[in-house]
């Protein structure tokens, strides 16, 4: 399903309100050149006279065309460039304002959606999802290692669960410091409660600060989004599954909660597929063990987590438990 026609309405609305914010912008910016210098107004005024002309003797077919309209209209706006490089403004202050350069704040590029359009579609889809609610709460600036314990060292790791965490919050900050330049997907595993979903919304939080689009769904939601389309169930929550493709990020929060069945297992395979082919990273957290999503997942489904995945393993103690008896 795309979106209704109230959704559509609401994205048209949003660029309608981007395009009246920009012209104002603009308009302010032009009374206070003018304030400032009457010279802005003499040269917009041969500009139009010069236009006019221009267009009167292309309507009228006369012979009297003035092959030097076009650099006549140069030199005035070189002209009005030096006017505010004098008035201590940049050359470009008095051009056009757009929010998105790609598709100076129409949604299309063509008869394509812009990528600001799908960015927006997806918040308006996904605001009710209440991720934005949780990460001012989660995000990097509350993130604390004192709940790790840094006096045993696990066997299987080798490491303390402080140490751990240390490498695996080097490397999400990587991942978010590179993200428009690197395709990289994560895998998070670890029990419950020792802090796979507050990374998570870490890294939601810094790329929506960064204008970027961030789907993020529990396992169950996110084949019971799929449920919806294919089989025609709640049909007036129907969610258009395509946005998982299109968003910059998707997140698949506690993989293995859900009814896992060989449905499941190929909406799982053609979504981690797909968005590989589109290099659209993704992040899936997982209570379970890399041995135990073997045994749970197709074959093809766990050779490209190993082959596609970077692994990352938490340990230690119930966070939310230490925070309950620290209170």
């Amino acid at each position: 399903m795309a979106l209704t026609n109230t959704q559509y309405a609401s994205v048209m609305r949003h660029y309608d309100d981007i395009r009246s914010l920009n012209n104002r912008i603009l308009d302010s910016r032009y009374e206070e050149i003018k304030n400032l210098s009457p010279k802005l107004e003499e040269i917009d005024n041969k500009v139009i006279e010069i236009s006019l002309e221009a267009a009167k003797s292309r309507i009228n077919f006369t012979n009297d065309y003035d092959k030097d309209f076009d650099s006549k209209l140069k030199a005035l706006e070189e002209e009005k460039k030096q006017l505010l490089i004098s008035l201590g403004k940049p050359a470009n202050y008095l051009d056009d304002i757009y929010s998105c350069e790609k598709c100076h704040d129409t949604g299309f590029i063509g008869q394509e959606k812009c990528s600001c359009f799908k960015k927006f579609a997806i918040d308006l889809v996904y605001r009710d999802s209440n991720l934005k609610n949780i990460i001012k709460d989660e995000n990097f600036n509350t993130f604390s290692y004192k709940w790790y314990d840094d006096t045993k060292i696990n066997p299987r790791f080798g490491t303390t669960a402080r140490q751990n965490m240390e490498k695996v919050f080097a490397i999400v900050t990587k991942f978010v410091k590179n993200f428009d330049k690197e395709f990289t997907n994560l895998l998070i595993t670890g029990n419950t409660g020792v802090g796979k979903t507050f990374l998570t919304n870490c890294i939601a939080k810094e790329l929506l600060d960064s204008s970027h689009s961030v789907i993020y769904l529990t396992a169950i939601e996110f084949f019971e989004s799929f449920e919806s389309k294919d089989f025609n169930k709640n049909k007036d929550n129907v969610v258009d599954t395509q946005y998982f493709l299109d968003a910059d990020l998707l997140i698949i929060d506690d993989l293995g909660t859900e009814n896992s069945n060989s449905y499941t297992n190929s909406r799982l395979f053609y979504i981690i597929n797909e968005r590989s082919i589109r290099k659209k990273p993704m992040i899936i957290s997982a209570n379970l063990e890399i041995n135990e999503i073997g045994e749970r997942y197709s074959e093809r489904v766990f050779s490209r987590l190993l082959s596609s995945y970077k692994l990352l393993g938490l340990f230690g103690q119930d966070i939310r438990i230490l925070k309950r008896n620290n209170h």
